[in-house]
Formats: structure tokens, sequence, C-alpha cells
């Protein structure tokens, strides 16, 4: 599936982009007040060691002294294994505590304590300061308190804090597009329903959809019914025209004829005879074929919206032979008939089934010879088998599989008026009822036998 023609693709994609950025944002602040709640930890105890030194600091005889607290300073390395340090001053002079040790910038003032971060002696150090008044009021002396930590604990706090933020993060992003799945399916899930709706119709069936889809596919609905709508009036018209078009192209070319055959027998001079032969033969052509092109588009608009009539086929047969008789008789032409008693149940298009039988006869007719007999037969087998055997030109040097392609006709046939659209019709119309056309050569002698072949 190319995510960039599907919807569901799409939807997934920016539903999934979505869950990544919150992901992403998640880790960020997970980690990022993690660390800031660690940095607080420290700089809590800082301060508590810092004003624990400062509570102990004391003036004798207008001097400062010190006598530190061990607490102060056991109480970092409770919570880590980093180094600790510290620096009392008081008036420049350091008192105590490593002198070196950077003060905090800006400096701390009463009651407001400092806090930095800051490198020494090779490594990344937090430090508290805080400010005491010590001695008399009139007389007493600010007394800076520093204390410092390594953050190598801090460091693996974060690292801790950050894999598990990643785990988290990742989870939630699993679970998001998980979800995002589940959610593109779920709002889809109307197409999905109304697709499957119109898929299960039939060709013939043209009704509205009935459905309440959203909002957002009211329009495809409405769109789609309108064109439902004219689609279905578009194929009423092609019918009438279709039928109309074949009465009205057949009954002036038979006319012609007529009038034509009539002024042949009037006709003395042999050259003015053979004249209006042709002529009537192309008249026959041209009925010939326009009634087969109507017939052939008859059966194609037929063949999408097929129609399931309880049929006999035994007298479907029966009234092909009577209505074809007569030209039979013309030729000499003895049709005849095999077929079974009791009535042979069938569903489908009556009239394409006709049409078919009709011209698969009117082949027979034209290549056999006169004084002749065509057999026609129904078979009640696994399947059911129209046929028809001749006594004609049969097919020897014939493709049979070209003998169904449109406008392809026999080598053995361009002495014949036709228009190579008999069989392509009958071909069609057992497909269209799930059967098959078989043109096999006549097994009790010369000929042809063509069969339509249905299941039952």
């Amino acid at each position: 599936m190319n995510p960039r023609n599907s919807i569901r693709g799409r939807l997934f994609l920016q539903l999934v982009g979505v869950a990544a950025l919150l992901s992403l944002a998640f880790f960020l602040v997970v980690r990022g007040v993690a660390e800031r709640a660690a940095e607080g930890t420290q700089d809590d105890i800082l301060l508590a060691s810092a004003t624990a030194i400062a509570d102990s600091l004391r003036s004798e005889d207008g001097q400062v002294t010190l006598d530190l607290p061990y607490s102060a300073l056991s109480m970092l390395g409770t919570i880590s294994d980093d180094r600790v340090f510290y620096r009392v001053v008081s008036a420049g002079d350091t008192l105590t505590g490593y002198a070196d040790l950077p003060l905090a910038d800006p400096a701390p003032t009463l009651g407001n304590p400092a806090f930095s971060t800051l490198v020494y002696r090779g490594d990344e150090v937090r430090a508290a300061a805080v400010v005491r008044a010590v001695g008399p009021a009139t007389d007493s002396q600010a007394v800076i308190v520093s204390v410092a930590q390594t953050r190598l604990g801090l460091a693996a706090i974060s690292r801790r804090i950050t894999t598990t933020a990643t785990g988290v993060g990742i989870g939630f992003f699993l679970l998001a597009t998980l979800l995002s799945l589940w959610a593109s399916h779920l709002a889809l899930r109307p197409i999905v329903r109304m697709t499957n709706s119109v898929a299960r119709r039939g060709p013939q069936d043209l009704r509205a959809v009935p459905s309440d889809p959203p909002e957002e596919l009211a329009p495809l609905v409405e769109a789609l019914n309108s064109f439902m709508a004219r689609l279905s009036a578009s194929l009423s018209r092609t019918e009438d025209f279709i039928a109309e078009a074949a009465h009205r192209v057949r009954t002036p070319l038979a006319t012609v004829r007529a009038q034509a055959e009539l002024t042949h027998r009037k006709l003395t001079k042999p050259e003015h005879k053979q004249a209006v032969r042709e002529m009537i033969r192309a008249i026959d052509e041209s009925s010939r074929s326009a009634g087969q092109m109507l017939d052939h588009a008859m059966v194609t608009f037929r063949a999408d919206a097929l129609a399931q009539d309880e049929l006999d086929l035994a007298a479907l047969m029966n009234e092909v032979c009577d209505r074809l008789a007569p030209t039979a008789d013309l030729k000499d032409i003895t049709i005849k008939r095999a077929l079974p008693d009791a009535p042979v149940a069938f569903k489908g298009d009556g009239i394409l089934l006709q049409a078919a039988l009709q011209n698969i006869l009117d082949n027979a007719i034209k290549y056999s010879s006169e004084d002749s007999t065509i057999t026609a037969s129904v078979t009640v087998a696994s399947d059911l088998h129209l046929s028809f055997s001749d006594q004609g030109r049969g097919l020897d040097g014939i493709d049979i599989s070209e003998l169904t392609t449109r406008f392809n006709r026999g080598s053995n046939a361009d002495d014949v008026v036709g228009s190579g659209l008999g069989l392509t019709i009958a071909d069609e119309v057992a497909r269209a009822h799930g059967g098959q056309l078989k043109i096999v050569p006549n097994d009790k002698g010369v000929g042809a036998c063509v069969s339509l072949t249905l299941p039952r």
C-alpha cells in the first residue's frame, strides 16, 4: 500500500507523526523536570549543610571561631560518593576549609543564599553560599560560608532519568502508533461500509445508496446517487434506442429488397438481371450486418444487467427452429430436431439466448449445401448442451479460436454474405451465462457442430 494513494495510510502517518512529536516532547519535559528536581534536592542539602556550619559560628573577644559540626558535611555524603568542599571567609580571609574554592558570583546577602555551578580542581561542582553576621550588633562581622559538591552523582541520576524517560517515551510512541492504526481504521469505517454496500449490488441495481454518512462524506454520497440516477436513465434510453434502431434499419432494407426482387422478375435482359441480383446481394449483406451489429450492441448492453427468466430450453430451441424454417426451406434444408419431451428448466436471459441460437442456426443454414440436414438437439448431462450439427463446408484449415473474434470469418466463407458477428454474439451470450461456445467438426460426417454449453 502506497501511503500517498491511501487515505488510511495518510491518516495513519499523520497520527504517527503527531505521536512521535508528543513522545519527544514528553521525553524532554520529563527529563528536564526530573533533572531540575534532582538539582533542587542537591541545592537543598547544600544549603542545609552551609546553614548548619553558619549556625556554629561564634565570636570570642572580637574573633570569629568555628566548631565545625560533623553532621554538616556527613549529610552530603549520604546521597552519593561525590567529594565535598567547604570554605568559611571572614573579612576576606579564609578561616577554614579550601582557600582556593571560588566564592559564588553574585555573592550571597543576608537572608538570600546564592547557588552557582563552577569548575573546581578539574570537576564541575555545585556550590551553595550563605552569609551570617557574627558578633555584637554594633560590631558584627559578615562571614560567608560556602559548601560545594561534585556533580557525579547528579550526572548518574540524570542518566537514569534519561534512560527511564526514553523507555517511557518509546512505550508511549508504540502505544500511540497502535491507537493511531485503530483510529484510522475506525475513522474510515463509514467509507468501507458504504463501499461494501455498493460492491454487493448486481449490475442492474442502480438504486440510491441508503446510508447516513458522516458530514464530510455527504457530498460524495449525494454525487454518487446523482450519478447512478443519470446512469440508469442513460441505460434505459440506450435500450430503447437499440430496439428502435433495429426496427427502423431492418424494415426499410426489407422493403427495398422486396422491391428489388419484384424488379428482378420483370427484367428480361441478362445483364440487367445480374445487376439487380448484385443489388439484392448487397442489400442482404447490409441488412444482415446492420441486424447483427444491433444484436451485438443489445448483447453487450444486456450482459451487464442479465435477466433471470424461468426458461424451457427445449421450447426455446423449438421456437428458434420454427422461426428459421422458412429460410432453410429456400435451400431445401431439413432441420431435424432431437429435443427431450420433458421441459429443460434454466434461469437466464431469454432474449439473449434466443439471439445466440438464431445466429448459430443462421450460420448453419448459410454454410450448408442444398438438400442437406441440420440437427438441432438439447442434451442434459452435467451441463446443458444446445447443439446444431450441419453438413456444410466443415472446419478444415480454419483456426477455430478466431471464429468468435468480431468481424472474423473462416477462409472458406468469402462467397457467402455475412458480417462475422454471429459466433461472436453466441460466445458472449454463453460467457454471460457462465457457459461457453464449443465449435468442433461434425462427428457423424462432413460439416461442423456448434454447441452452446450452459451450467445446470
